[in-house]
């Protein structure tokens, strides 16, 4: 039996339908993994094979013992994407730096505070952990914080942009509600990024901000030996010898 038509798709259909590919798996892997630290998800596709990187602080224990978890996950996303056996690959990579992370310290402040932690303690201890590697930070706890009256409270501290296009390069932001028994808060935290020139640390900006001017010093001027090459005067060319004819016909 030949092989079915491969059917063409829409370029509008298709990219509506990686972004629902792509909240849907994030909404399953945040809800699954936030014990482990789940930081973010990155989908590559190729022809053959669709390559999934999920991002953790905890790596060990999203892969499981022997590998069961991941292999469990991977049946899953299988099951609900109708993906073909081998067609889908699950990888786990560790976030090296949990403080520049803003969805692992977003679900670190969750569980504080679920733990009966006081949000104001909570967050500052939060704040603190970021600020040893971040240029700036805010956290928004918003919702019935102590009495029946909803409020928002706001920390801050450091450098913070809220502006302009760098703001997509520089603050990483991340929400998560937490279920308290009172009723729901609100948390949103905001971490600004340090310059990275070199650009070789993965996750942090390699581009300048705007406003930022660096001066250059000035080069050093080399004095260079001033040669001076003395004029030579002409010499006056020497009269015409007079011959003897000549000579005698003038007498």
């Amino acid at each position: 039996m030949a092989d079915a038509p491969v059917r063409r798709i829409n370029k509008k259909h298709k990219f509506v339908a990686d972004g629902i590919f792509f909240a849907e798996l994030n909404a399953l892997l945040t809800r699954e993994l936030a014990e482990e630290g789940y930081s973010g998800v990155e989908v590559r596709t190729a022809p053959n094979k669709t390559q999934i990187i999920i991002k953790a602080t905890r790596t060990k224990n999203v892969l499981g013992d022997k590998g069961r978890r991941i292999h469990e996950l991977t049946a899953v996303i299988e099951k609900r994407f109708n993906f073909k056996p081998d067609q889908i690959a699950l990888f786990a990579e560790r976030v090296d730096n949990r403080a520049l992370c803003a969805t692992a310290q977003a679900e670190s402040l969750r569980y504080k505070l679920l733990g009966g932690l006081a949000v104001r303690r909570a967050c500052y201890g939060v704040m603190r952990f970021i600020m040893d590697a971040a240029k700036g930070c805010e956290i928004i706890v918003s919702g019935k914080i102590r009495a029946q009256r909803a409020k928002a409270m706001k920390f801050r501290d450091g450098y913070m942009i809220k502006t302009g296009h760098a703001v997509l390069d520089y603050v990483d932001t991340a929400v998560r509600h937490v279920m308290m028994r009172q009723g729901v808060l609100g948390i949103k935290v905001s971490i600004m990024l340090p310059y990275d020139p070199t650009g070789k640390i993965a996750g942090l900006p390699s581009k300048p901000l705007a406003d930022v001017v660096t001066i250059i010093e000035p080069k050093e001027e080399v004095q260079m030996p001033i040669t001076v090459t003395k004029k030579e005067e002409p010499v006056a060319a020497a009269p015409a010898p007079v011959s003897e004819p000549e000579a005698e016909t003038a007498q």
